[in-house]
């Protein structure tokens, strides 16, 4: 059995983990076509959850009709939906586990099949298309403001479904990475033009979820390196320490990043590094990179003063008790790429459990 402090307790937020691997937040497209959770993403989380004390982040979830724009994704913004989460969540706690729901806006990245069956709008900080897409509507600060209100309510909604926290996907190309980059956004209001002005709609979101539920229950999730959707200005280190910075002065849970070898759910060849954001925040630190187990306990060790988390994406879609054959050296089932973002319950509930973990619990 591994004595790592990869499963050591860790605290983030107002919860204490049982160990530092989580199940990283993924959108795999199983929601109804009008938002709602649906009973085979109930059986996907609560075969996640258990391994108990483990963290769960949700699919991104859709905090209004306007910052939609992606099929099949999940939304938070109704007292229906709420109320199918709150079932998900009630579950998960079930098992002794922890879910944070993970909240976003799309942005210019928006299909037009999504936007003429939703009614909406394709919106971004600036008229920049994403290639092959129509250029965005331009957000007015009005609608700014709609959009960071939308994310506070659907934060209360998060809280009322009995969620442990929230967290913000500014990652891979949505709309919070596209005020931040400045090859998506050429403001020149208080939206954009400086580092200062292109952190601003993210901090306004978080101050904004940071009032309405606690600091301490917000997280945010970061891709300063990512190409992903056409993204990765020429040097993200200073635009996105100062997105840390601002979050540092919120008090927020959590961070969490995504280091350069991954694009979306791919694995790239990239040098880069996290080092920024290491010396930068000193709290609850999440980081995602198509870890194994070996990785992930060498990156929990080689900073034993650092509370982080290795969130686990693509192996934990095929390996429902990932936490248990990490800890006890068991083999991983490999992941069928093809079932990614399909509906259905193939390629998304139907991963066995290892049978050494089956007798585990039989004792």
């Amino acid at each position: 059995m591994d004595t790592s402090i990869l499963f050591k307790p860790m605290k983030m937020g107002s919860i204490e983990v049982n160990h530092r691997i989580a199940l990283a937040p993924m959108s795999r497209r199983r929601a109804t076509s009008d938002h709602l959770p649906t009973p085979i993403m109930k059986e996907f989380y609560s075969q996640r959850a258990a391994v108990p004390g483990t963290l769960l982040f949700t699919d991104a979830n859709l905090v209004s009709p306007a910052a939609g724009g992606l099929l099949h994704m999940s939304g938070i913004w109704s007292a229906e939906q709420t109320a199918l989460w709150k079932e998900i969540v009630d579950d998960v706690h079930s098992k002794g586990s922890f879910i944070y729901c993970q909240l976003v806006a799309v942005g210019r990245v928006a299909d037009e099949q999504s936007i003429k069956l939703d009614g909406i709008t394709r919106i971004g900080p600036s008229a920049i298309p994403l290639e092959g897409n129509p250029p965005p509507h331009v957000m007015s600060v009005d609608e700014i403001k709609q959009i960071v209100q939308d994310f506070a309510n659907a934060a209360k909604n998060a809280m009322e479904a009995g969620f442990d926290g929230v967290e913000i996907d500014g990652n891979n190309g949505l709309l919070h990475d596209q005020f931040v980059q400045d090859l998506t956004n050429q403001r020149d209001d208080e939206y954009g033009g400086t580092i200062e002005n292109r952190s601003r709609f993210a901090y306004d979101s978080v101050k904004a979820i940071a009032d309405a539920i606690g600091a301490e229950r917000v997280g945010y999730r970061m891709s300063p390196w990512s190409t992903f959707w056409g993204m990765r200005m020429k040097d993200p280190v200073p635009q996105f320490t100062d997105v840390i910075n601002k979050l540092k002065e919120i008090g927020i849970g959590h961070i969490h990043l995504i280091e350069s070898r991954i694009c979306g759910d791919q694995q790239v060849e990239d040098p880069e590094t996290l080092d920024f954001a290491y010396k930068a925040w000193d709290g609850p630190i999440l980081i995602n990179g198509g870890y194994t187990p070996d990785t992930a306990r060498q990156l929990a060790e080689a900073h034993p003063d650092r509370d982080i988390m290795v969130t686990f994406g693509r192996s934990f879609i095929a390996n429902p008790d990932l936490v248990y054959r990490a800890k006890h050296g068991v083999a991983f089932t490999h992941y069928d790429r093809p079932t990614f973002y399909t509906q259905g319950a193939k390629g998304y509930i139907d991963y066995p459990f290892s049978e050494n973990y089956l007798a585990s619990i039989q004792h």
